[in-house]
């Protein structure tokens, strides 16, 4: 066996061993470096141990000599050698070399092999040709291709090179490559750091290899070029840079720095596995939502995810580990590749409602509001029982959609024996439990209104408080704000009274059985035709004061179970000027009215509603179809509604000096704001807030109903779209010509389904008229819809 010793770094070597950088490292290497660190013990190295004595015998290839005495002998030699070579060091590292010697360029010259830059991620070798130009010189690169490059982009030029063929550059490169060990700049660093000195690649080449010849030089460049760790650049000057070593501490906070982001790698890797486990999985085998959310590792690259597919990155860290995400997996990082990955590992329902997500939609209630709703319902107590008013003796009709959980208001009527009609517009009492500033009171205001979604309701009090406290229940004696009102022959208001209230709800229909009653005229419903002709008395009213009618079509979707691919699709459109959709709207207005003339009576804040009428000439409209046709068109050039807080203001588009919202207080807070603020005239008690008051909290409750109003709006027109797409392609449709919008493409109203939507239509179509059309294209997640008509 043969002993090289190469400035303080030794490696054995035999006849028969392999290169020298895939033997490198034996008992000696261990030793020699256990001993250069012992000094440096704060640094926290872990040195392996040696090989066993059969693994260390057969690679050295001596089995007749026992590993101890093979290994006392080397180190006898190596501590000799060490002291001729730290002499050797000493003399050779202050012999007097200038920092501009070692920083000396090399004039490039055809056939030098050479490293430079492609661009900012691409460092290749070239062989240099000749000059190009004044400065430039033409080279061959590692891949054969010719190219003009400045002296800038050279980034080193390999030593003893003269005339380097191209055609070699790949092999010398593996050769490079295969030698690489960046283990071994932990020796020199050591050596170095120790003596306070810097390092060219071919000093660090002599150290480490024991030569500096072309292949050893360009080794110890990209192990200097390439490390994070160890050494910085000192001096650069062109090709040539000088190295330094880091301090001890520099070094230590690196190599931490270091095994952190390799074990954040691991874990980035190991969570992609998880990604594409639980997207090649079938269906009922797929991770539940839950266990994505188990450990913060994972939950932080979901949510990032999550975030991402809704555009709703809180931080550049967020949006960094999605883009990463989508790129290791071969995806666009766009918000829809997200998406779609989310549900493919169905952490996201295919149909999911993204808009809950971006606008962060409370879809329950914390413990708290929930506890203090439960205790609300233990206590029976009622602090307006003794000035209740009752009314159990009437007839009362509660009219509604057929999945309403929440029952707000009823009606009741009858005839005076003047012949007058004297109605009633009994409202929910919810502030026999809801008190202002509570703790009920606050979450509901954050809330601002209850959200109506095809797929699922989310309250603004708690289900339970609001279903069994709160609400009409029919057949139950129920607390009451009664509004009644005797009206003129011509429909206007004669009398009104507003009283705390016990009403006992008789029927609860929904519009289409309210409607069937009516048309049937049935004796012992004649409460109902009342009602019916009262509210026919209010429109006609209304009109005349200036009103205008925009009823229209009204699509209600409810879908049975959201949560599956497929799921199940309950369409109905309904017609505002259905004869029990009118009764409900014009006794709602009534009360409204009654409300705002009650306040202004009593110098009550109030939200009081207007809308400004532009002088609108509802004449011009006459050559419209009546209906959605007419109502579109006026509803274009409607002014905005506004609310003042202090006095009534005209509401010109229903036609009332004054309007208040006052019907739905378990659904929305300004009805509830409205109902604290009556209550407390009713007991006699000074309003709890004052019209600063009232405005400054409406401005909060309006922002969280319009965006209540959004959701509940694209959400309607998904899943129209979404029945759409799922009927037969040869399906036709009508649609009415609402306007048109350029040449011959008109906005449509598609009446069996009441979504609008924009086609081509042929020569001869006006406004007004109905055409047949038919679904090319449906695209609910990206609200596309693509119709045709069908020319006969």
């Amino acid at each position: 066996m043969a002993v090289r010793a190469v400035n303080s770094c030794s490696m054995f070597r035999s006849a028969a061993c392999p290169p020298l950088v895939s033997f490198k490292i034996q008992c000696c290497y261990y030793h020699f470096r256990s001993l250069q660190l012992r000094r440096k013990s704060n640094l926290g190295f872990r040195l392996p141990a040696c090989r066993s004595e059969r693994q260390f015998l057969n690679r050295s290839g001596s089995q007749s000599c026992s590993v101890h005495s093979l290994v006392d002998s080397v180190m006898q030699e190596l501590v000799a050698i060490r002291k001729r070579l730290r002499v050797f060091a000493k003399v050779k590292v202050s012999s007097g070399e200038l920092l501009e010697d070692k920083l000396e360029n090399q004039v490039l010259q055809k056939g030098l092999l050479l490293e430079f830059k492609k661009d900012s991620d691409r460092v290749l070798l070239a062989v240099a040709q000749r000059p190009d130009g004044k400065k430039n010189w033409m080279v061959y690169d590692q891949k054969g291709v010719s190219c003009s490059i400045k002296p800038q982009q050279v980034t080193f030029i390999v030593p003893g090179v003269e005339k380097f063929d191209h055609k070699d550059i790949s092999n010398f490169l593996q050769k490079a490559e295969d030698n690489l060990d960046p283990a071994l700049l932990e020796f020199a660093w050591v050596e170095l750091l120790e003596k306070n000195k810097s390092v060219t690649p071919e000093e660090l080449a002599e150290m480490i290899f024991g030569s500096a010849e072309p292949l050893e030089s360009y080794c110890a460049h990209l192990l200097l070029s390439k490390d994070e760790i160890y050494f910085s650049v000192q001096a650069t000057n062109g090709s040539r840079s000088i190295y330094a070593p880091r301090p001890t501490v520099q070094v230590e906070e690196l190599l931490r720095r270091k095994l952190a982001k390799e074990a954040a790698e691991k874990e980035f890797q190991e969570f992609l596995q998880l990604l594409k486990s639980a997207k090649a999985m079938p269906a009922q085998a797929k991770p539940l939502k839950s266990s994505w959310m188990a450990e913060e590792k994972l939950r932080h690259k979901i949510e990032s995810l999550e975030a991402y597919a809704i555009d709703a990155c809180k931080d550049n860290d967020q949006k960094k580990t999605a883009g990463m995400i989508l790129k290791e997996l071969g995806l666009a990082r766009t918000a829809s590749s997200a998406l779609n990955l989310l549900i493919d590992i169905e952490y996201f329902p295919v149909h999911v409602n993204l808009d809950i997500l971006k606008f962060n939609i409370r879809t329950d209630h914390s413990e708290d509001v929930t506890s203090a709703a439960e205790s609300l319902l233990a206590d029976s107590s009622d602090p307006d029982e003794l000035n209740r008013k009752d009314l159990t003796h009437l007839k009362v009709y509660a009219i509604d959609v057929d999945e309403a959980d929440e029952l707000d208001d009823a009606v009741s009527a009858m005839r005076l024996q003047d012949g007058r009609i004297k109605v009633y517009i009994h409202v929910a009492d919810p502030t026999k439990y809801i008190e202002p500033g509570s703790l009920l009171d606050k979450d509901a205001m954050k809330r601002g209104t209850s959200v109506f979604l095809p797929t699922a309701t989310y309250p603004m009090f708690p289900e339970k408080l609001a279903m069994e406290g709160m609400s009409l229940r029919q057949g139950e004696v129920c607390n009451a704000v009664t509004v009644s009102v005797v009206l003129h022959s011509d429909g206007s208001i004669a009398e009104y009274s507003v009283d705390n209230s016990i009403i006992k709800p008789t029927y609860m229909l929904t519009y289409e059985s309210a409607t069937e009653l009516l048309h049937l005229n049935l004796e012992e419903e004649a409460e109902l035709k009342i009602l019916s002709e009262a509210a026919a008395l209010r429109l006609q009213w209304r009109l005349q004061q200036g009103a205008i009618d925009t009823a229209t079509l009204e699509t209600r979707i409810k879908v049975a179970n959201p949560e599956d691919p497929e799921p199940i699709i309950n369409l109905y459109v309904e017609d505002q000027a259905d004869p029990a959709m009118r009764l409900v709207s014009e006794m709602m207005i009534l009360c409204g009215e009654a409300i705002a003339t009650y306040g202004s009576f009593n110098n009550l804040a109030l939200p009081y509603r207007g809308q400004p009428q532009s002088n609108i000439d509802v004449s011009a409209f006459a050559h419209l179809p009546e209906g959605p046709v007419r109502s579109s068109a006026i509803v274009k050039i409607m002014r905005a509604a506004a609310i003042d807080f202090r006095k009534p203001v005209r509401h010109g588009v229903l036609g009332l000096p004054g309007y208040v919202q006052f019907t739905s207080p378990i659904r929305r807070y300004m009805d509830l704001l409205a109902h604290y603020q009556v209550k407390a005239c009713l007991r006699g008690e000074s309003p709890p807030f004052s019209a600063g008051q009232l405005e400054g909290m409406a401005s909060i409750v309006n922002m969280q109903t319009r965006i209540a109003r959004r959701l509940s709006n694209t959400s309607l027109r998904y899943w129209i779209i979404e029945f759409l797409r799922r009927q037969p392609k040869e399906r036709q449709y009508r649609a009415l010509v609402l306007r048109f919008i350029k040449d011959r493409t008109a906005a449509l109203l598609l009446v069996e389904v009441g979504l609008q939507a924009t086609a081509w239509v042929s020569v001869g179509a006006q406004i007004g008229d109905e055409v047949e059309v038919k679904v090319e294209e449906a695209h609910p997640r990206d609200d596309i819809i693509y119709l045709k008509e069908v020319v006969r």
